[in-house]
Order: structure tokens, then C-alpha cells, then sequence
């Protein structure tokens, strides 16, 4: 599937992009380019607040089994869970997510340190800091070398849009599926199957679920800014998620 390069990219839906962040609406996807009100994505300031993990949500959160609100703390083993149209924006140490609706994430580090992301099931998009991580899923392991990465979790599939940066992908279930990822701006997204032939369980897959204006947020949220912003960037999923 080829993506419309910024020159092809209707005007008025992006100024319609620009216009919600600064409004506090959320972007939710689709190709109708609904806008769905949210708590406020436009609303998350720009710097990091010190002692402070959740930056919005909505819905159904808990961390590790405990109701969440806007003053919990999240660290580096902690688990964090969404119900039904329910999501979460959070921060840890230098990295950042937006965990969507009946999502299940387990954390595994030090203190404010995220090593690994077991993401049992459901969708995140995530942006880390420089050092190594990597994201577990039910039938793959993806090795994240400083990058945003939007993945999906199913029993016997995962998605995983490497947005920009290098990721290194791995089935689970078949050691001659692996591929190293080199991206800018969301270059090669992929499916990580189960049951294929050997050496097939890594296919070509399209841009689905996230968007720009989410990587642009949670990156400012942790003091950066995402590298196709100085390219032109404003691409946003075809496909409406349930958030």
C-alpha cells in the first residue's frame, strides 16, 4: 500500500489535524477523518512533570490491579490494564505511550527503567529514549533499538509499524522468520504470524491505527521531538481504531 507523500495529503484535513490538537480534540483515525472529543491530548503539556506518569485517560484503567487515576504513579514493573473504550497516556524515565482500549501491558525493569514491554494483549504506540528495549508479545519478540513503534497484540499475530528508527523482528514460533526494520516514517510496517511455513511468518502488512499527531504529543511529553517533523510529516491511519 503506498502512502500519500505530504504534497498529495488533502489540505483541509490536515489544517482539520492542526486545528483539533490545539482544541483538545483527539484524532481518532478513519478514513471519514472523524474527530472524536477526547480528554484532551491537545491538553498534555509539552515538558515532562516530575513525579508525575499519566497524562490522560479515559475509561476503565488500572495499574497492577488498582483503579488508576490521574495522580498514580507508573514504574518500570508495573502492569497496566484498560477496558472496553477506555485508554491511557502515560510516561516512564524517557519513554513514553499511548495504551488503547482492552489492552493489557506488563512492564519489566528498574525504577523508572523500561527494559522489556510484554504486551499481552491489545495496541500501543510507544517512543523510547536511546537505551535498548524490547517488546514481547504472545507469539513475537521485537528488539527496539531507539524508535517509535505502534504494535497490536493477537494470540497468534502481531502488527508492528516501526514509525522511525530500527527494530529487529522475531517469530517466536519459527527462528528463520527475522528481519531487521530500517525506517523513517512508518516504512515498513509488518505482520509477525504463527502458522506459515517456515521463513514465512513475516509478511508486508499496511499503515493502520496510529497517527502523527500522537507521536508528535508523546514525544514532546518526554523533551523530544520526532524526526519527520523536520521532514514534512501529517500521515494519519486509514482505518478508525476503537480507542
Amino acid at each position: 500500500m503506498r502512502r500519500k507523500p505530504k504534497e498529495e495529503i488533502d489540505d483541509p484535513r490536515r489544517e482539520m489535524l492542526v486545528r483539533a490538537l490545539s482544541a483538545g480534540l483527539y484524532v481518532a483515525g478513519g478514513s471519514a477523518g472523524i474527530l472524536q472529543p477526547v480528554h484532551a491530548m491537545g491538553k498534555i503539556p509539552k515538558v515532562l512533570e516530575p513525579g508525575k506518569s499519566i497524562y490522560d485517560m479515559r475509561g476503565n484503567v488500572s495499574v497492577n490491579g488498582k483503579k488508576a487515576d490521574e495522580g498514580t504513579l507508573i514504574s518500570g514493573s508495573d502492569v497496566v490494564e484498560t477496558g472496553r473504550r477506555s485508554h491511557v497516556v502515560f510516561a516512564v524515565g524517557k519513554d513514553a505511550f499511548v495504551l488503547r482500549s482492552n489492552s493489557r501491558l506488563e512492564l519489566s525493569g528498574s525504577g523508572m527503567l523500561v527494559n522489556t514491554l510484554r504486551l499481552v494483549t491489545g495496541k500501543l504506540l510507544s517512543v523510547f529514549g536511546k537505551s535498548k528495549h524490547r517488546i514481547k508479545t504472545p507469539n513475537a519478540t521485537i528488539g527496539i533499538r531507539g524508535t517509535g513503534v505502534y504494535t497490536e497484540a493477537e494470540p497468534d499475530q502481531t502488527y508492528i509499524c516501526t514509525c522511525y528508527g530500527v527494530v529487529d523482528l522475531y517469530a517466536d514460533e519459527d527462528k528463520h522468520s527475522t528481519e531487521t526494520i530500517t525506517s523513517q516514517h512508518h516504512d515498513a510496517p509488518r505482520y509477525i504470524l504463527s502458522n506459515e511455513s517456515s521463513g514465512r511468518n513475516i509478511r508486508e502488512a499496511p499503515f493502520i491505527n496510529h497517527t502523527d499527531l500522537e507521536l508528535q504529543v508523546i514525544e514532546e511529553l518526554v523533551g523530544r521531538t520526532p524526526p519527520f517533523t523536520m521532514a514534512g510529516g501529517g500521515y494519519s491511519s486509514p482505518r478508525r481504531t476503537d480507542y
